[in-house]
């Protein structure tokens, strides 16, 4: 890893690549720690430790701790991550989208005029009901100072438009990566963002209880070792290409496979089911006192049995739709009968489409398990640990750990594969 980097950096072209994307990272990082207009930072630095629960956590992870300080990028990559999972699902209800993403490049840049159009809508209603729990004194309970300099409705406004302005900034940043520099814009943000929190987590940790910071890191490296077999695993489905003859040449005749993930989904079905179960805490305020409590009580302790079950469904059921609309077994079928390809003993066209389904079908419940089991893996620490300090600061959550380690071998392997594409060594050994 270290030699790659440098024989990256040595090459012109991929050093300002690289300097570039850690350049916006760099400015992304000073948008959430700078404060928006009209935010008292004294009352937010003296409360924010008080403010503890599961969703709250959870979206202080995805914001790099940036939402409770009210900074400039509060949103952080929210909107634009929830627009974009709204955008990828919802071709397979609208038949007009669904034409756009066939479209090829020009149908793309629409449905990603869409995308930002959505990220906008997302985001007033995000912003606007932070700054009303800011307000009203519910986004850090205790607090005996007010967060807001002027609770009036001008300074309100200036504070959400500021947010939304911010995500959109994001969203640019995102994009300009995406373009100019190396990876996936998006996802380097959010990874990004939950390193950020990383250091401070640990520290917490270290000075609570030595022994905990102990365990905490030999159990956060069998984590990470977990997580990287799993995003590695694949199924190779062997497929045979049949000798066809074009003019004077013959063609085919190849051996290949088909590689499926076991974790097809990603980290998509645990973004989509935190972000359905936040809405009901942004909602809370507008519900009344009773309905506000039992929010409260079982939909951010974390540890709830109903909120347990609803996470967990959730994500089962979000990877397998996310999976049944992003990997189609009757295109692939087609596809490969196209071009002369078929799975050896299995016939083309529709028996091979089905034999892909099963399989499929197969991997996505070991791949949904597997999701599952580590969103409910900080809640067995906490009850192993049995320490409030570890367990309000434990760092190895397994939405954390599935994110760092996700982009980071993604990029790893983008600046790999043009390190190679640059230097044939390789290719002469």
């Amino acid at each position: 890893m270290p030699t790659m980097l440098i024989r990256a950096f040595r090459v012109p072209e991929l050093r300002k690549k690289l300097l570039f994307t850690l350049g916006l990272l760099a400015l992304f990082r000073f948008g959430q720690v700078m404060p928006s207009p009209g935010v008292d930072v004294v009352a937010v630095r003296q409360c924010l430790g008080t403010a503890r629960g599961g969703l709250i956590d959870m979206m202080q992870l995805f914001s790099g701790g940036a939402m409770l300080k009210l900074s400039v990028f509060a949103l952080g990559v929210m909107p634009y991550i929830t627009a974009s999972i709204v955008m990828q699902l919802v071709p397979a209800l609208v038949p007009r989208l669904e034409t756009l993403r066939k479209e090829g490049q020009a149908g793309q840049a629409r449905i990603t005029q869409y995308t930002r159009y959505l990220t906008v809508g997302l985001a007033v209603p995000n912003a606007g009901t932070v700054v009303a729990l800011a307000r009203s004194g519910q986004l850090l309970p205790g607090c005996p100072r007010p967060l807001l300099h002027d609770d009036g409705l001008t300074s309100a406004v200036v504070i959400v438009l500021t947010m939304v302005a911010g995500a959109c900034v994001v969203m640019w940043a995102g994009e300009l990566i995406t373009e100019r520099g190396i990876g996936n814009g998006m996802s380097l943000l959010m990874f990004a963002q939950v390193v950020a929190v990383f250091p401070s987590y640990l520290s917490t940790v270290f000075v609570v209880s030595p022994f905990s910071f102990a365990v905490v890191l030999v159990s956060g490296a069998f984590v990470v070792a977990g997580v990287v077999f799993v995003e590695q695993a694949q199924r190779r489905v062997p497929v045979q290409y049949a000798k066809r003859m074009v003019g004077r040449r013959m063609y085919g005749g190849t051996s290949t496979y088909l590689p499926l993930k076991v974790n097809q989904a990603g980290i998509v079905p645990v973004i989509f089911a935190t972000s359905l179960l936040y809405l009901p805490t942004l909602a809370a305020p507008l519900l009344g006192e009773g309905a506000a409590g039992w929010i409260a009580r079982v939909l951010t302790s974390g540890t709830h049995p109903l909120y347990l079950g609803s996470y967990v469904l959730m994500i089962v059921g979000f990877a397998y739709f996310y999976v049944s609309i992003s990997v189609n077994p009757v295109e692939v079928a087609d596809g490969m009968k196209r071009y002369g390809g078929f799975v050896p003993g299995i016939r083309p066209g529709r028996p091979t489409a089905g034999y892909l389904a099963y399989v499929l079908s197969r991997l996505t419940a070991a791949g949904a398990a597997y999701l599952g089991v580590l969103a409910l893996l900080p809640l067995v620490a906490f009850m192993i640990l049995k320490d409030p300090g570890t367990q309000q600061n434990f760092p190895f959550g397994g939405t954390s750990v599935l994110i760092m380690v996700g982009v980071g071998l993604d990029t790893v392997k983008q600046i790999e594969a043009q390190v190679q594409q640059r230097d044939y060594e390789g290719f002469l050994r």
